[in-house]
């Protein structure tokens, strides 16, 4: 997802948005090892300024910047990551995912083309965190069979959020 085709193009690029309403450790692992891994990471909340934040803003910061091509793709935690995914699914070409094991984390790259992974920071542990984010970023591109799928989603949301 690079800024000349932003959140349209399914290909995960190394910039990374990474946001969060609490310090939770799933959070704070998720951050280090995007940075262990290569990323180029930008943290967003509590991430970046060591203190409680609103999480409808948390989520919204990040798919702002995904949906903007300042970042190819973002993480947002909260208690369930349910508020965080909840905001970032408002704004115009995000597809977050709410996904607290590996194997939902790579189908909702496979089957759905998410550009926002959302996790919880009260169920996920540091190494869950870690499986998460292999599986996430193990998908290249969405499953073929599933493109029809997709480009409806983005057709109801061209229709919807006007």
């Amino acid at each position: 997802m690079g800024s000349s085709n932003k959140n349209s193009n399914s290909k995960l690029g190394k910039k990374v948005v990474v946001g969060s309403d609490d310090l939770y450790p799933a959070a704070k692992k998720i951050y280090e090892y995007l940075k262990e891994k290569g990323y180029e990471v930008i943290p967003l909340g509590s991430l970046k300024t060591n203190k409680p934040e609103p999480w409808p803003f948390v989520g919204y910061e990040v798919a702002r910047m995904v949906s903007t091509g300042k970042a190819d793709w973002g993480v947002v935690v909260c208690y369930t990551g349910t508020g965080v995914s909840i905001a970032a699914n408002k704004v115009k070409g995000i597809r977050a995912a709410l996904c607290n094991d590996a194997q939902t984390a790579k189908g909702a790259r496979l089957w759905n083309d998410a550009n926002v992974l959302a996790v919880s920071g009260r169920l996920v542990s540091e190494e869950v965190a870690k499986e998460i984010i292999d599986a996430w970023v193990s998908v290249k591109e969405p499953d073929p069979s599933e493109i029809k799928n997709i480009k409806s989603i983005k057709d109801i949301e061209e229709s919807e959020l006007k």
